[in-house]
């Protein structure tokens, strides 16, 4: 197994025990996390994932080790989540071939995403959003680190635009809730 393998199967584990601890256990939810971590290995969840949903983003582990450690509130709340998926939708559908530019390419030669990617630090740091600039920097880092080929791969996942789906539909779920007269 190479460490990428190794790696995909650990972060899905990982993010397997974030989404259960998500679920209301009161007292023991870090055990029940942990015991979800460890069984996601021993019975297959975390292969599956990783055979479904292919290797992990930095970014979703970062995120994934935040719940687990219960960073309240978790950092991926509806605004950032919105703008990930504004970004997101039209970057899958142009790197699946509509249209003829294929942004995922930039990713293997990223002189111009890393170029862009200066603004995206600074402004993170201007509005003092601490954690997602220590995210980016793992993210740099772990692209820095030559693991992986295509920094696109390191910043973002499938996994990670559906969580976002998620955060953003459940928000309107409950501002729709919230807005009906009774």
């Amino acid at each position: 197994m190479n460490f990428i393998a190794a790696y995909g199967l650990l972060a899905h584990a990982l993010i397997f025990g974030a989404l259960t601890a998500l679920v209301p256990f009161g007292e023991l939810r870090a055990r029940v996390a942990l015991a979800a971590t460890t069984l996601a290995l021993l019975v297959g969840i975390a292969p599956g994932m990783h055979a479904f949903f292919g290797t992990p983003s930095l970014t979703l582990v970062a995120l994934a080790v935040l719940q687990l450690a219960d960073k309240t509130p978790s950092p991926l709340r509806y605004r950032p989540a919105l703008g990930l998926l504004v970004f997101a939708i039209p970057f899958y559908a142009a790197s699946l071939g509509f249209g003829s530019f294929d942004p995922y390419a930039l990713g293997y030669q990223p002189t111009l995403l890393l170029a862009a990617l200066l603004p995206l630090g600074q402004a993170l740091w201007w509005k003092r959003l601490d954690v997602w600039l220590v995210i980016l920097v793992i993210d740099l880092a772990g692209y820095a680190s030559g693991v992986f080929a295509n920094l696109w791969d390191v910043l973002l996942d499938p996994l990670l635009v559906l969580l976002a789906l998620i955060v953003v539909v459940r928000q309107w779920v409950i501002r729709l809730i919230a807005s009906r007269p009774r």
